[in-house]
C-alpha cells in the first residue's frame, strides 16, 4: 500500500471581544444498524411502513416479554469495529438506561454502559487541502432507539410511531479530537463512508439512520495540548451537546454559534452550564434542551432479561476475514496502481459503487488515468446534473470502457468522444457499432487532411502572413479544417501539416 503522509490541520480560532479561543468538539453518532430485524425482537426494520406496523410485543414494552438478542446485530458492531481499526470486546453486557417518554414504551432503554462490545479505534479525517487529523474513538456500544412522537397532525394531540422503537443503533462515541466546524463535518463524512463499505449503516440521514450528537467546549490557545499531555478535562472549558443533528451544513452552523455564544458568556464573566441544546436553522440558534444528566441520573442497572454476551475470537477473525476493502486502502492503491492524484483518488472512491464503476472501466479498456478522467469529469458530471448516483447510469462501465479504447485506437477523436458518449448516454448501444454505422471514424488520411488545409491557405492569404509573424494564430487554421472536415480530422495530423505549410 503506498504510504501517504499528512499534517494536522490547524485548529479553529475564533476572536472574543477579550480573547482568541479554540474549539474542541467531540461526537457521538448514532448509526442505525443494516439488518432486516430489530436488536431484539423479528420486527421488520423497513423504512417508510404504516405507522406501528412493524412491532413486535416485546417493542411495544408488553407485560412477560423477554428481548432476545439478534445475532447479526452484533455481527455488524463487530464489523464496524474491525473496520474502525478499533479494540473488539468478547465479553460485553447490556444495561438498562431509565427514563420516560411516551415513545419509549419499556420506560427504559437497553443499551451498553459499563461494558461495551468495542473498544478504542480511530478515523483517519482528510480535510482535502493535504492535512489530515486522526480522530480516535472512545468506544462503540449497541442500544435500541425510541419511536417517534408527532406534534403536527393534530393541534391538540400527539401521535406516537413505534416502528423505529427497538431497531439496533450502534453508538459511535469519539475522543474529543475535533478542532472545528469543518474537521466535525469531514468526520462525519468519513465515518459514513466507513460504515457504507462495511454495509453496516446505509447512512442515509435524511430518513435518520445516521444522526450525531455533538459535544461543544471552548479554550484558550494552549490548553488542548495540555489535556493531551496529561487527559486531564479540567484543561478544557464545559462542554455543551448538541442533540440530533442530521445535516452537515446544520453541524458547522450549530457548532459555530454555539462557540461564540460560550466565547461570550465566559468573557462576560459568566460561567457555561453543561446541558444538552437543541439548533434551530431558522433562527441559526442553540437552545438549551435540558441540564445534561450524569449516568445516575438514568440509574443504569445490568437488564436482568439477558446474559453477558460473549463471543470468540474465531468468530471475530471469520468477521475480520470477509472484510472488504475499506476507502483509505482503495484510494492508496488507487494512486500507486493507477498513477492518479490524490483528489482523483477521494473521488472515486467516495461511494463502494463509484470505485467498483471505475475499476471496471480501468480494467475494460486499459487506461487507469485515461478512465478517471471520463468517469469523474463526463460521467459524474452528467448525473450530477440530472440528479443521479452511479447506480443509476445508464452507461455501463463496458460502455465507457469502449468509447476510451476508440479514443486510445484513434479511431475517434476527444470532440468526436464527447459526442459518442452523448449518444450512448441518451439512447444507448455499442460504441464501435455506432462509430461504423453514423460514420464517426477520425479522418487520418493525410491527404485528405492536406486537400482541406491547402484551400484554406489558398483562400486566406492574409491570415497566412499574420499566423507567419505570430505562430499563436496558427489555431485558427485548426477550427478551420475541423470544420471542413465536420470534426472528423486526426488532431495531431492537422498540427504537424499546418506547422509544415506555415513554417
Amino acid at each position: 500500500m503506498l504510504d501517504l503522509t499528512y499534517e494536522t490541520p490547524k485548529p479553529k480560532v475564533i476572536s472574543g471581544a477579550k480573547h482568541d479561543w479554540e474549539l474542541v468538539i467531540g461526537m457521538e453518532v448514532h448509526a442505525q444498524v443494516s439488518t432486516n430485524a430489530k436488536l431484539f425482537s423479528g420486527a421488520s426494520t423497513k423504512f417508510g411502513a404504516e405507522p406501528n406496523s412493524n412491532v413486535a410485543f416485546v417493542d411495544a414494552g408488553m407485560p412477560g416479554m423477554l428481548p432476545v438478542i439478534n445475532e447479526e446485530c452484533v455481527a455488524q458492531a463487530v464489523r464496524t469495529g474491525l473496520g474502525l481499526k478499533a479494540e473488539i470486546n468478547l465479553f460485553s453486557a447490556f444495561d438498562r438506561k431509565n427514563y420516560f417518554y411516551p415513545d419509549l414504551p419499556q420506560g427504559y432503554q437497553i443499551s451498553q454502559l459499563y461494558h461495551p462490545i468495542v473498544g478504542e479505534g480511530e478515523v483517519l479525517v482528510e480535510m482535502g487541502d493535504g492535512s489530515a487529523r486522526t480522530v480516535r474513538i472512545e468506544r462503540i456500544h449497541l442500544e435500541q432507539d425510541a419511536g417517534k412522537s408527532i406534534h403536527d397532525m393534530d393541534p391538540n394531540m400527539s401521535f406516537v410511531d413505534l416502528n423505529r422503537t427497538g431497531v439496533a443503533l450502534m453508538e459511535i462515541v469519539s475522543r474529543p479530537d475535533i478542532r472545528g466546524p469543518e474537521e466535525a463535518a469531514a468526520y462525519i463524512v468519513k465515518l459514513r463512508q466507513i460504515l457504507r463499505y462495511l454495509g453496516t449503516c446505509d447512512g442515509n440521514m435524511q430518513n435518520g439512520n445516521l444522526r450525531a450528537d455533538v459535544n461543544v467546549s471552548i479554550c484558550r490557545p494552549g490548553q488542548y495540548e495540555k489535556y493531551m499531555e496529561t487527559q486531564d478535562f479540567s484543561h478544557l472549558g464545559t462542554r455543551c451537546e448538541i442533540k440530533n443533528m442530521n445535516s452537515m451544513r446544520f453541524i458547522q452552523a450549530a457548532i459555530e454559534h454555539e462557540a461564540r455564544r460560550q466565547i461570550a458568556i465566559v468573557e462576560g464573566g459568566g460561567s457555561v452550564d453543561q446541558e444538552t441544546r437543541l439548533y434551530d436553522p431558522d433562527k441559526d440558534e442553540t437552545r438549551s434542551m435540558r441540564s445534561k444528566e450524569e449516568a445516575h441520573d438514568y440509574r443504569y442497572f445490568p437488564d436482568p432479561d439477558l446474559l453477558p454476551l460473549e463471543i470468540e475470537q474465531d468468530w471475530v477473525d471469520n468477521i475480520a476475514k470477509g472484510l472488504p476493502e475499506l476507502p483509505d486502502a482503495k484510494k492508496s492503491r488507487f494512486i500507486g496502481d493507477f498513477g492518479l492524484s490524490d483528489y482523483d483518488a477521494s473521488v472515486l472512491t467516495a461511494e463502494a459503487e463509484s470505485a467498483a464503476y471505475f475499476e471496471a472501466v480501468a480494467a475494460e479498456a486499459g487506461d487507469g488515468k485515461l478512465a478517471a478522467n471520463w468517469v469523474i469529469n463526463e460521467l459524474f458530471g452528467r448525473l450530477k446534473k440530472e440528479d443521479h448516483d452511479i447506480t443509476e447510469s445508464p452507461v455501463t462501465p463496458q460502455q465507457l470502457a469502449g468509447i476510451i479504447k476508440l479514443i486510445k485506437s484513434d479511431a475517434i477523436s476527444g470532440k468526436i468522444a464527447k459526442d459518442l458518449f452523448e449518444i450512448v448516454y441518451t439512447e444507448g448501444g455499442d460504441p464501435e457499432a455506432i462509430v461504423e454505422d453514423r460514420g464517426m471514424k477520425q479522418v487520418t488520411d493525410t491527404g485528405a487532411i492536406e486537400a482541406a488545409l491547402d484551400e484554406i491557405i489558398a483562400a486566406n492569404p492574409a491570415q497566412v502572413e499574420k499566423a507567419k509573424e505570430n505562430p499563436k494564430l496558427a489555431g485558427w487554421f485548426v477550427g478551420q479544417v475541423m470544420k471542413a472536415t465536420g470534426g472528423k480530422a486526426n488532431p495531431k495530423a492537422v498540427n504537424q501539416l499546418i506547422q509544415e505549410k506555415l513554417g
